[in-house]
């Protein structure tokens, strides 16, 4: 395993008194009128009101010769399009670099759309993407980028990581492939030590909130940030939350319902195992480097089956899921048969979409990939678009320290980057994926250029 140590600073530099710099901000980015929530296949779900607010969450960290932006919004999707937007103008007005600002979605699965989905085609229910609602949210979202940006004070940090173990499991397999840790930043002043922010990132999906629910919300990430803030914080102290290699992570095998209280159980759970980590030995210090890097790769696309073969696999799907929903009492099976279906209906209908070379526009939007780093001191932060399966964060954390994956990141690939054996299987996730598998092979061997480079 390597260590990603990276040299301290000096103690001075363009700000003078000290160097290392940090500032926070949020803002409210909650449509402002009823929209269709999205994430669910096939289930009309229009929102009736807010259980908490969808938030655009920022923290500018600078070491005094670099600067760099982290965002998080509170949405299901970022287009690639968005982000080159959003980060033209914060570069045009603040200088920073577009490279050295990241922005990922939490992957909310009780916002609005955001993105049109290949595979939404297929589904009537959902609607095209409100312009007039992203025009809104990126605004916000710049909002919060501008107030981080003059916010920040003379900082220092500190590096913990949790362990979430009972907030979910492998979605296909209890037992199987999971990443239950949370690496998270405590930022605060370095000279009142008042809180400035917490960045934490966890690989789990936030479906505890399903098809009945019609309020717009976060899901359980909302109550982690509640925790934080009232053991440790302060209300209104941001928490900027990312989502890890979560694709095939889901809290369905450890919760008993899809409602706001088990989504405040599993949200103390993560938030929990990281105030336990908050003891007196903890050590903060402002003598960090920051350092932002980026690259882009192609990405290989799958190769589609026969009409034939696409239909007989959804037939047996769907009789399967019929057929459970009848005879079983386990509630996680039926779901878990009834997502299986549904990819089934994914790949058939994007099967027939490749014969007549319709997918050509939505490759075009995904590529190239972006991987980007973002390095404090000695964590490093990589940033990869699309849904991505655990086994690729845990194949790099066994080669390196101190890195951590975040995904939904600057741009999306309109569904999963899977294993061979969840293609193998025919899980859900390979049902929809319009790439490769090998695809997540790649993204591991570009980022390890990045990490070598930086060594």
């Amino acid at each position: 395993m390597i260590d990603n140590i990276f040299p301290k600073t000096s103690s001075t530099g363009k700000f003078g008194e000290a160097q290392f710099k940090a500032g926070a901000a949020f803002t409210n980015i909650t449509p402002q009128d009823s929209h269709f929530l999205h994430g669910y296949p096939f289930v009309e779900r229009t929102s009736t009101g807010t259980h908490d607010l969808l938030l655009s969450s920022a923290l500018y960290l600078s070491d005094g010769k670099e600067e760099v932006l982290f965002i998080s919004n509170d949405i299901i999707y970022i287009s690639k399009d968005m982000v080159t937007r959003i980060r033209r103008v914060i570069s045009e007005k603040k200088g920073i670099p577009a490279s050295n600002i990241m922005i990922a979605a939490t992957h909310t699965h009780s916002g609005p759309v955001t993105v049109d989905c290949i595979i939404s085609e297929n589904d009537p229910i959902v609607p095209k993407v409100d312009r007039d609602y992203l025009r809104y949210m990126e605004k916000k979202t710049v909002q919060a980028a501008f107030q981080a940006i003059e916010n920040a004070v003379s900082a220092e940090i500190a590096f913990v990581t949790g362990d979430a173990t009972g907030a979910g499991t492998n979605r296909h397999d209890p037992s199987g492939a999971k990443d239950m840790e949370v690496p998270a930043m405590i930022v605060r002043n370095s000279r009142n030590k008042e809180y400035i922010a917490s960045m934490l990132v966890c690989s789990m999906h936030p479906t505890i909130l399903h098809e009945d629910s019609r309020l717009y919300s976060s899901d359980f990430p909302y109550f982690v940030r509640e925790k934080l803030q009232q053991e440790l914080l302060g209300t209104d102290c941001p928490v900027i939350y990312f989502t890890g290699t979560a694709g095939n992570q889901s809290p369905r095998h450890v919760t008993k319902s899809n409602t706001f209280e088990e989504a405040h159980r599993i949200g103390e759970i993560v938030a929990g195992s990281i105030l336990s980590k908050l003891t007196e030995d903890i050590v903060y210090s402002s003598e960090w480097t920051v350092r932002s890097v980026q690259t882009g790769t192609d990405l290989p696309k799958r190769k589609f089956p026969a009409v034939e073969w696409a239909q007989q696999r959804r037939d047996k799907a769907k009789k399967r899921f019929e057929e459970l929903g009848k005879s079983s009492g386990n509630r996680q099976e039926v779901r878990t048969a009834e997502v299986d279906w549904f990819g089934a209906e994914e790949l058939l209908f994007l099967t027939k979409k490749a014969q007549s070379n319709l997918l050509d526009e939505a490759y075009k939007n995904c590529l190239p990939a972006e991987i980007q780093m973002i390095r404090i001191g000695y964590w490093s932060f990589i940033a990869w678009p699309g849904e991505i399966f655990a086994e690729y964060g845990l194949e790099l954390k066994a080669l390196y320290k101190n890195i951590s994956l975040i995904t939904y990141a600057n741009g999306e690939l309109q569904g999963y980057i899977t294993t061979k054996e969840a293609v193998d299987k025919g899980f859900y996730e390979a049902g929809n994926s319009l790439f490769d598998y090998r695809s997540g092979g790649i993204l591991i061997k570009k980022t390890i250029d990045l990490l070598e480079r930086f060594r």
